[in-house]
C-alpha cells in the first residue's frame, strides 16, 4: 500500500493518518495516553498528540516550560544549554525549511538555500563583533583542539618560536601540540597555583622575535578570564586567542589579534562547528606538511565550502546569531552576563566560606563558575539534590573536583536565581 502525503506507515504496512503539523513554530510532540490501533488482529497501543507550547520572557531569553514538558536548568560546560526560541525556531523548519521542501540536514552544501544560510550567518556575525573586512570568517570542524595543531602549521615554520601564556588546562594542552609544529616557550604558567590568576602583562618576558602570542582567553575548567589583552613585543608578531568558551559573551576589538578561533558547541549552536576569524595577510604560509583540511588558505579560497561543512550545526549558529542581534548585540548581552555572575559569585562571598570560589576575584570567569564546599564530602549531595530540582551538569571538570556552573549566554536569570536559592537552602541545612 503506498502512503500518501497525509499519512505515514506503521509495522506491516499499515497505514495511519497523520498528524497535520500546526504552523507556529512552538508546536511539539508530545506522547500521550495510547489510543490503539489494529496490526493483524492484534491491538497495539500507538498515540502521539501536538500540544502547543508555552514559554515566558525573562530579561531577553525565554525560560520555564515547553508544552507539557519542563525543561531543566542545564549548567554544562559544553555542548551547552541553547536559547529556547532559537530551538523552537528550528523545531518548526526541521522538517521543511522555509519552503524547500527539504530539511537543512538534506540540503546540497553548494545549493542556493544552504548558501544563504552561510553567507547569512558569516554576515551577522560581522555585524555581531563588527569584523573588519580584512579578516575572513571561516566555518570548520575538528574543535579547538584541532587548532591547537592548524595555528601552528599555518602560521609559522618549524624553527619559529611562538610564546604562550598558559592560564590553565586547555593553554597547556594547545602547548604541548603546538610543540610538533614549531618551536613554543611558555613565558607564564599558573600550574603551580592551579590556575588561579592572569599574570600582569608587564612581567611577561615574551621572546622578541616570537611570531605569535597565544592566550586561552576564558579557561573553561578552572574560570580565569582575561578582562584585558596582552600586546606582543615583536611589533611583526600577533595576537592568538582560544575563545571557545566566551565567544560572543561581550564585544571584543577583533583588531587587537591575528586569530580569534573556538568550538561553537559552548555559546553560539550545538557541537561540530569550529569557527576561526584570521587577518587575511596571515593565510597562505602553511608549511609544506599541512594536511589540506588543516590549510586556511584552502578554506578562505572555497567559502569555507571546499568540503561538506556541518550545515545543520551552521545553520543553528546562525539562528544564534540572529538571536544575539534581537537581543541588542553584544553589550547588552555582556550587561545580562554580568547580573548573572555577580549574582552568583555574591552568593558564594556571602556564605561566609560553606562555598568557595578559588579563582582571584579580578579574573573569575563570567561564564564558568567553579566552586567547592568547606566540607567536601557534601558535594556529591549538592550535585544529587540539585539534579531532584531539575538544575544538572553541576558536576566540576574531573581533573580539579568541586563544582562548576557554566552560565551562557543562553543561561536565562531565572536559572541562576533558582541555584542561588538552592545554595543558600543547603547552606542553612548542612552549615
Amino acid at each position: 500500500m503506498a502512503a500518501s502525503t497525509n499519512s505515514f506507515l506503521v509495522g506491516n504496512n499499515t497505514q495511519i493518518p497523520a498528524l497535520k503539523p500546526k504552523s507556529t513554530s512552538q508546536s511539539l510532540l508530545h506522547l500521550s495516553k495510547p489510543n490503539t490501533v489494529n496490526f493483524a488482529g492484534k491491538t497495539k497501543p500507538v498515540a502521539v498528540r501536538c500540544v502547543a507550547s508555552t514559554t515566558q520572557v525573562q530579561d531577553g531569553v525565554r525560560s520555564g516550560s515547553v508544552g507539557s514538558q519542563e525543561r531543566v536548568f542545564n549548567f554544562a560546560a559544553g555542548p551547552a544549554t541553547l536559547p529556547e526560541n532559537v530551538l523552537l525556531k528550528a523545531q518548526a523548519d526541521l522538517y521543511n525549511w522555509r519552503g524547500s521542501g527539504m530539511s537543512v540536514m538534506e540540503m546540497s552544501h553548494r545549493g542556493k538555500e544552504f548558501l544563504s544560510i552561510i553567507q547569512k550567518a558569516e554576515s551577522d556575525l560581522r555585524q555581531l563583533l563588527e569584523i573588519p573586512q580584512e579578516y575572513s570568517v571561516l566555518f570548520l570542524q575538528g574543535g579547538a583542539t584541532t587548532q591547537f595543531a592548524a595555528l601552528p602549521l599555518n602560521l609559522c615554520k618549524s624553527d619559529d618560536t611562538v610564546d604562550f601564556v598558559v592560564t590553565g588546562s586547555w593553554g597547556d594542552k594547545a602547548v604541548k601540540e603546538a610543540k610538533k609544529y614549531c618551536k613554543t616557550n611558555v613565558i607564564w604558567s599558573g600550574k603551580s597555583e592551579k590556575y588561579t590568576k592572569v599574570p600582569s602583562f608587564e612581567e611577561l618576558e615574551q621572546t622578541l622575535d616570537a611570531k605569535y602570542l597565544h592566550i586561552c582567553a576564558n579557561e573553561t575548567i578552572h574560570g580565569v578570564e582575561f578582562k584585558d589583552y596582552p600586546v606582543t613585543k615583536n611589533p611583526d608578531g600577533f595576537l592568538v586567542a582560544d575563545m571557545s568558551s566566551n565567544f560572543c559573551s561581550k564585544p571584543v576589538d577583533v583588531s587587537k589579534f591575528g586569530v580569534i578561533y573556538g568550538g561553537a558547541q559552548k555559546n553560539v549552536g550545538p557541537s561540530g562547528v569550529t569557527i576561526v576569524i584570521i587577518r587575511k595577510d596571515l593565510i597562505g604560509n602553511a608549511q609544506d606538511i599541512t594536511p589540506v583540511m588543516l590549510d586556511y588558505k584552502i578554506h578562505d579560497e572555497n567559502s569555507s565550502l571546499y568540503n561538506t561543512p556541518p550545515c545543520f550545526g551552521i545553520y543553528m549558529c546562525g539562528l544564534v546569531f540572529e538571536d544575539l542581534l534581537e537581543q541588542g548585540g553584544l553589550k547588552e548581552v555582556e550587561r545580562k552576563n554580568q547580573r548573572k555572575a555577580d549574582l552568583l559569585y555574591n552568593a558564594i562571598e556571602e556564605s561566609k566560606g560553606f562555598f568557595r570560589c578559588p579563582v582571584e576575584k579580578s579574573v573569575r570567569s563570567l561564564m564558568n563558575v567553579p566552586f567547592t564546599l568547606e566540607k567536601s564530602e557534601l558535594e556529591a549531595e549538592f550535585i544529587k539534590e540539585a539534579a531532584k530540582e531539575k538544575m544538572v551538569q553541576l558536576k566540576g571538570h574531573r581533573s580539579v573536583g568541586g563544582m562548576r556552573a557554566s552560565i551562557y549566554n543562553a543561561m536565562p536569570l531565572a536559572g541562576v536565581e533558582k541555584l542561588v536559592a538552592f545554595m543558600k537552602d543547603f547552606q542553612a541545612k548542612h552549615a
